[in-house]
């Protein structure tokens, strides 16, 4: 079974011991949840807005399906997965982050889309400032 890269790796360690505790606070204090993932496509893909409408939408019902499955399974004492106190832990998430805690889409991850790219520009990874409309397909900006 494949481990985890913290545990493959030496060289590879968190950056901060008590990680859960400066993220909720990060959280606390700007609003931003660092995205997880991104989804890239070949730019001729891109003109294809129908596939990616589709793509997007799919990626956002299977993310619902599973939001239900944990939700029924704290209703019912019933999860999928044996994670001791998982209960409580996504209690404790919903509590801070909302019952969406990775919310796909433009306008839902903004601020933070808006902040990265800051970010990228002022440690000098990016030349320019780039925008939301620079980095993403416009067929999703309404999302």
């Amino acid at each position: 079974m494949r481990r985890n890269a913290l545990e493959e790796r030496p060289t590879v360690g968190r950056l901060f011991e008590d990680y859960e505790t400066i993220e909720r606070d990060y959280f606390r204090r700007t609003g931003i949840f660092p995205i997880m993932h991104l989804i890239a496509i070949r730019k001729e893909w891109a003109k294809e807005t129908e596939l990616v409408r589709a793509v997007y939408e799919a990626f956002c019902e299977a993310k619902d399906f599973i939001i239900k499955q944990l939700v029924q399974g704290m209703t019912f004492n019933n999860m999928t997965v044996m994670i001791p106190w998982l209960t409580n832990q996504i209690s404790r998430d919903r509590e801070l982050l909302g019952d969406d805690w990775w919310p796909y889409g433009i306008s839902a991850n903004r601020n933070s889309l808006d902040t990265y790219l800051r970010y990228h520009y002022e440690q000098g990874l990016s030349k320019q400032r780039l925008t939301i409309e620079d980095v993403f397909v416009p067929t999703l900006l309404d999302t």
